[in-house]
């Protein structure tokens, strides 16, 4: 009944998916300050634990049981129903609905990664500034209210969906709603007491780089959920993408700075994963490479004006992430073609005005919902637990004021 052709392709894009996560830590941790690298690494990897925890509880099912067209979802389109809960339902031979050669067990467990990986983005922009604690309670409410409503809406068959709106691998879902909460964290939580400072490890943020970009192989090709040219052309404009914005970065850094900047070079080519990620599957390679050198310009823009406004993200995440997800959805609405891939739409470009406009609605929406949401839930945990850390803890740092460890033994340093 199932294909083990296809059943194997997503189990290893699953696989990818997941590594993205450590790769994502050690991204973060390169690039934080030398007495903040574990907190910022077990930041990700606790949402491992906690998000597979709540995918199998309730997760999946509020968002991929029930649909707006038979208004068997919640809240009109916005969320699922509880009819999957703890995987109820699902057994060793239920197929997917939306392709019966993949077993239902594999396709939850691919979406289970983008979970994972989506809120821990968001820790790169707050980093040594929030309590444990807080982040914990925050990982599971943002889930609960924020992620699993937008993968419903847009993957789940809800509201976004049904009116035709677009994204093949998380533009919206995944990097404009991380990417705006962040801007709302940063701006709630305030600026580091000492913000300037330099990454601890570039070798470490290269590794991270690596394993995001081996992943996002998975992150794009694996959304086609089928193993066709689609597959193929996601894979290529993904590295395309990636490429065209990491060297556009670095000649930007370069012809500024006078120098040629190593971590500029990876943060582009981060930028570029991002920014394609909504259109992958949609899009010809052309438009991708076009995709990419947008995505190098505009995101180096938007974090040099976060810069001046000093909004103190420290990671950029909103910059490369959110500004880079919304861009990329909104490219998406100018070059789709439904020549390309029959299951997509016709951009501006092919005359699709009405879908153009349909992303660019969406996709604002996601992100103002997102901002003005987080903002919200960071001023209610903070009446049950501090968000941010003392003074004294940010200042001795947060491996060791919060979690009595240090990532070097400084005695043999």
């Amino acid at each position: 009944m199932f294909d083990t052709g296809i059943t194997g392709f997503m189990l290893l894009a699953t696989s990818l998916v997941m590594l993205m996560t450590p790769g994502l830590a050690f991204f973060y941790g390169g690039l934080a300050g030398k007495q903040n690298i574990l907190g910022i690494m077990m930041q990700s990897f606790v949402s491992m634990g906690i998000t597979t925890i709540m995918w199998f509880i309730c997760g999946y099912s509020l968002c991929f049981s029930g649909d707006v067209a038979t208004h068997s979802d919640w809240l009109f389109g916005i969320i699922g129903n509880c009819n999957k809960v703890f995987m109820n339902g699902v057994t060793l031979n239920t197929p997917y609905s939306g392709n019966a050669k993949l077993p239902e067990f594999v396709f939850m467990a691919y979406q289970m990664m983008f979970a994972i990986i989506t809120p821990a983005l968001i820790t790169g922009a707050f980093m040594n500034r929030v309590t444990f604690k807080g982040y914990l309670i925050f990982l599971m409410l943002w889930q609960l209210l924020v992620y699993y409503p937008f993968v419903h809406m847009i993957w789940g068959g809800g509201i976004l969906a049904a009116h035709g709106v677009l994204d093949f691998a998380g533009g919206i879902v995944v990097h404009a709603t991380a990417g705006f909460a962040a801007l709302a964290s940063v701006i709630y939580v305030g600026k580091r007491r000492n913000p300037v400072h330099k990454p601890n490890s570039i070798p470490l943020i290269a590794l991270g780089t690596g394993l995001l970009w081996f992943g996002w192989y998975g992150f794009n090709a694996g959304s086609a959920l089928n193993v066709n040219a689609i597959t193929g052309l996601a894979f290529l404009n993904t590295d395309v993408a990636a490429s065209f914005a990491a060297i556009t970065w670095l000649i930007i850094e370069w012809s500024l700075q006078k120098k040629p900047k190593f971590v500029g070079l990876l943060t582009g080519a981060v930028a570029g994963l991002a920014t394609v990620t909504p259109a992958a599957g949609y899009i010809s390679l052309p438009y991708a490479a076009l995709i990419g050198i947008a995505s190098g310009i505009v995101c180096y823009i938007a974090v040099d004006f976060k810069n001046r406004r000093g909004w103190d993200d420290a990671l950029d995440v909103w910059g490369v992430h959110g500004v880079g997800g919304v861009l990329g959805t909104i490219c998406l609405g100018i070059f789709a073609a439904k020549g390309i891939n029959p299951d997509g739409a016709d951009g501006l470009i092919h005359g699709g005005t009405n879908f153009f406009i349909k992303q660019v609605a969406a996709t604002a929406g996601a992100a103002v919902y997102a901002f003005i949401f987080t903002y919200i839930m960071l001023a209610v945990i903070n009446k049950i637990t501090p968000v941010r850390v003392a003074d004294h803890e940010e200042d001795k740092g947060l491996d060791e004021a919060l979690h009595g460890e240090s990532a070097y033994d400084e005695g043999v340093l």
